[in-house]
């Protein structure tokens, strides 16, 4: 039986890089070559994933990450997590910085080495709704 709390090292992962907004934890929590899938697109590499997180949160405005829910299987190999993005936009998206209201969910599956390393992570987002709502908000705001 599995004793390995997958749980905890993702729900770690969460609070440090992105609750705190601490780019620098993923030299600590993530293995060097661990990559993240994302809107059909694969980001390889510590240095390439805290650019890309770096980026995301400069582009949201009081930018808030909440946990909705989180499991793993029972290997202990994955966690499953539903999650919340809010905040105001500042260039989500490639739009322009206007202050809308964001409110993204998504779901992320983490794979956790037995080291309790991150190693991937298969992420899938409401971006397209997002797009939506900006898109009307924008209309609205004109």
């Amino acid at each position: 039986m599995n004793t390995r709390n997958s749980v905890r090292i993702v729900e770690h992962f969460w609070q440090r890089l992105w609750q705190a907004r601490h780019p620098d934890a993923i030299d600590q929590l993530v293995a060097e070559d661990f990559s993240i899938t994302t809107g059909g697109v694969t980001i390889g590499s510590r240095d390439a994933l805290m650019a890309w997180v770096s980026a995301f949160l400069e582009s949201i405005d009081d930018f808030e990450f909440h946990v909705i829910e989180m499991f793993q299987s029972a290997s202990g190999d994955r966690v499953i997590t539903r999650w919340r993005v809010t905040g105001k936009n500042r260039g989500l998206i490639g739009f322009e910085p206007d202050g809308a209201p964001i409110d993204m969910t998504g779901t992320a599956v983490f794979q956790v080495r037995e080291d309790g390393l991150l190693q991937h992570n298969w992420m899938e987002r409401s971006a397209l709704e997002v797009e939506r709502n900006m898109e009307k908000f924008s209309v609205v705001a004109v």
